[in-house]
């Protein structure tokens, strides 16, 4: 069998096209699997993980331990909140302590940009990003990218545009870098103060206005503002950053043709989506829940089997 060129998932920047390919083929087993009446596999019962979260995360959290328990890992699970990090202990530290309890897989979300390359460096076990500050968030964007093969048969040719706060958002990083790998076409837009300076480096395209970007892309990938990464204003109101941004029935329907729409979630309704976009036959939201689980059983499975060796 093939193996991932890497032994840890701190970033798809340092994925290759073959890797992403494998992740696909393995989740496409085990969404085969989590469809079955009996959704565990005994694949890494020898196998603990620990679950790190510095940062809130429902979603991603549960995603992640959902997957664990479907592979029949062992799994600890560590809130900063309850932790001895209150009390000024060290990132290393706090892992360190964990790894003692011979701990195979750590997965971890961090405030910080680059807590997980860190990690890596510093302890015996494997990585997997769950998000890093503003910086990456390797398995949404393999699980968006695994839903837009599920729903357009592949990745490859399309054209996608990622819609709103790019310059807070890991999620449009870790999208941008995957949706190239897969020589997809990307575009980025939003307000002007929303969007990163450096991004026309990055090789996407930059529209600011939201019908002309629609009309161009097969999907568009809406991203919520981040209010909690803001420390100033960057558009007038949320009713304005609405009107020129976000997505409604009317403005769908008024387009040349049929797009896919996603939603990394969580989703401000009436904000850039309404309800009867997320609710439409045209957004693959929910299938992106559910692909989530798949894909990250499938990193967690191939990381597992590197250690195993």
């Amino acid at each position: 069998m093939s193996e991932l060129s890497v032994n840890h998932l701190l970033g798809i920047k340092y994925l290759n096209k073959q890797d992403i390919q494998l992740i696909f083929e393995t989740a496409d087993h085990f969404k085969e699997v989590i469809n079955r009446p009996i959704k565990k596999v005994p694949s890494l019962r020898d196998i603990t993980i620990a679950n790190l979260f510095f940062e809130n995360s429902t979603r991603t959290k549960l995603s992640f331990e959902l997957a664990e328990k479907r592979l029949s890992a062992d799994v600890i699970n560590f809130s900063s909140a309850q932790s001895s990090v209150k009390k000024g202990e060290t990132l290393i530290d706090t892992v360190n302590n964990i790894l003692s309890m011979k701990v195979d897989m750590v997965v971890m979300r961090h405030p910080n940009p680059g807590a997980g390359v860190f990690l890596s460096k510093h302890v015996n076990a494997s990585i997997i990003n769950a998000g890093d500050g503003a910086h990456e968030h390797p398995t949404q964007a393999l699980l968006d990218s695994y839903s837009i093969r599920e729903r357009l048969g592949e990745v490859k040719g399309k054209k996608v545009v990622i819609v709103g706060d790019i310059l807070h958002s890991r999620v449009a990083l870790s999208n941008i870098f995957a949706l190239q790998l897969q020589r997809a076409e990307v575009m980025v837009c939003g307000p002007k103060t929303l969007i990163p300076k450096y991004i026309d480096k990055l090789g996407v395209k930059v529209e600011t206005n939201l019908r002309k970007a629609l009309n161009w892309c097969d999907v568009a990938n809406m991203l919520r503002v981040q209010n909690e990464r803001m420390d100033i204003s960057y558009f007038p109101s949320t009713r304005e950053y609405t009107q020129q941004f976000g997505v409604n029935k009317a403005l769908l329907d008024s387009l040349d043709k049929e797009i896919t729409i996603m939603h990394p979630g969580p989703i401000n309704r009436g904000v850039e989506i309404t309800s009867d976009v997320a609710d439409s036959k045209q957004a693959i939201i929910l299938n992106q829940v559910q692909n989530g689980v798949a894909i990250r059983m499938a990193v967690i499975y191939l990381l597992a089997s590197k250690i195993k060796q």
